[in-house]
């Protein structure tokens, strides 16, 4: 019996010896508990498995509170180290000052060397610790501008040196200004365009800063109604003349006429869905990688499933090619916009391959 069928037996039983040696994410709820959580059991295939509370929130999901997963002793010394890690962190940002501990200082805080604990760290939570830092300095900055704080409050509060180092960062972090994003996304502006391919119809949707969605389809009111679903809050208009350089190129990429569509994005994620993402960029064109193996690839191997869900979370399909993620068995799996389109994008992808190395 594997380490993962182990858990799920833990957490199908309410094992409460296991509290504190992992913790069971709900995709459905986005919630995750203890082990031992008297809560109802959800279907198998919605169940996902975290080392540590740490991990399961930087893949977006909320602590339950009817089992306060947070408040199981953790019972493996590293994970201990760990935990108390990003305990220091939190302390840290919260005081408002200096920013995050260094990776040095945090080690002699844990009592450990720094190469260990950056190794545990990231294989446990699933970033390094400057990564956790800052995607948690993030979420508590935006969270002080829900709450009413001003920009420059929340700056300070948040543990930010200057306004620059958000800014810089906004378009890549936060979809959106500061000032934008404390009024909740309105004013936000967001055009699109749909046009024919050869895989039916293609929308592509941004900001000033870049692409933020690319969708497939057969129907335009569809894939019109799944943008605005996804950004509720900004202000979404039909702009064919402003989007139809980008169009082109996503055109040009699915006709075979380009190996990857170099497109400037404006999308959003936690810091593991990034790492993701950027190991999907690094697969050439033509190639695929299990779930399995861009898990390795990150260092953390028993994540695969946690791989398919960032895949299937990807807001811009093609620009960040999460087409190329099949199942461990070599199957193709699991794509938003069908498996015939996935399969189909594969196979353009492999003969224009074959052509240039054929040319070479």
């Amino acid at each position: 019996m594997d380490q993962t069928d182990k858990r799920f037996d833990a957490f199908m039983n309410r094992d409460k010896s296991a509290d504190g040696s992992f913790v069971v994410a709900v995709t459905s709820t986005h919630i995750y508990c203890r082990p031992s959580c008297p809560a109802r059991r959800p279907k198998p295939e919605n169940i996902r498995f975290y080392d540590l509370p740490e991990a399961a929130e930087q893949a977006g999901f909320r602590a339950c509170k009817r089992c306060h997963p947070r408040d199981a002793a953790a019972q493996d010394p590293d994970v201990r180290r760990v935990r108390r890690a990003c305990e220091v962190i939190a302390a840290r940002l919260a005081g408002g000052e200096g920013g995050p501990p260094t990776l040095d200082e945090l080690a002699e805080a844990v009592g450990t060397s720094a190469s260990h604990l950056q190794r545990r760290f990231r294989k446990l939570v699933g970033v390094s610790p400057r990564d956790y830092a800052d995607q948690l300095r993030l979420t508590g900055f935006k969270g002080r501008l829900r709450d009413g704080d001003d920009i420059a409050g929340a700056l300070y509060e948040s543990g930010y040196g200057s306004p620059s180092r958000v800014y810089e960062r906004a378009g890549a972090t936060m979809g959106m200004t500061p000032a934008t994003y404390a009024k909740g996304g309105k004013g936000a502006r967001m055009g699109y365009a749909i046009a024919a391919s050869p895989l039916g119809r293609v929308l592509v949707a941004g900001t000033v800063t870049g692409v933020s969605a690319i969708y497939l389809g057969d129907d335009e009111a569809f894939l019109a109604a799944e943008l605005r679903a996804e950004y509720p809050l900004a202000e979404i208009v039909r702009d064919e003349a402003a989007l139809g350089p980008l169009v082109a190129v996503v055109l040009r990429y699915l006709e075979g006429d380009l190996p990857h569509p170099e497109l400037p994005l404006d999308v959003q994620g936690t810091a593991f869905q990034r790492r993701v993402w950027q190991e999907l960029m690094a697969i050439p064109a033509g190639e695929t990688a299990t779930y399995k193996d861009l898990a390795v690839r990150m260092g953390q191997p028993k994540a695969a499933r946690a791989v398919g869900r960032a895949c299937a979370t990807n807001p811009v399909s093609l620009a960040i090619p999460c087409h190329r993620a099949i199942g461990t068995d070599g199957a193709l799996h699991g794509y938003r916009w069908g498996l015939d389109r996935k399969q189909a994008i594969l196979a353009r992808e492999r003969a224009r391959r074959g052509k240039a190395v054929a040319a070479a």
